[in-house]
């Protein structure tokens, strides 16, 4: 699923962000979503959420449930 759309992501989904600190690198971090930052519904360099554990980035891709 895109990443880009809002609609796509809920709280619990299971995702891949980029953090900002990770963005020249491209690293991932993997995690569920807790709170979805980003208002508008879409976003061109991915929607902006935090984690369960805190940690705030923007979604590359949306992991299948297991």
């Amino acid at each position: 699923m895109d990443g880009r759309k809002r609609a796509n992501i809920k709280p619990g989904t299971h995702v891949n962000i980029v953090q900002k600190q990770d963005q020249r690198t491209g690293e991932l971090t993997e995690g569920y979503v807790q709170d979805i930052l980003t208002n508008s519904p879409t976003h061109p360099h991915g929607i902006k959420v935090r984690l369960e554990t805190g940690e705030v980035g923007r979604v590359q891709e949306i992991l299948p449930e297991d």
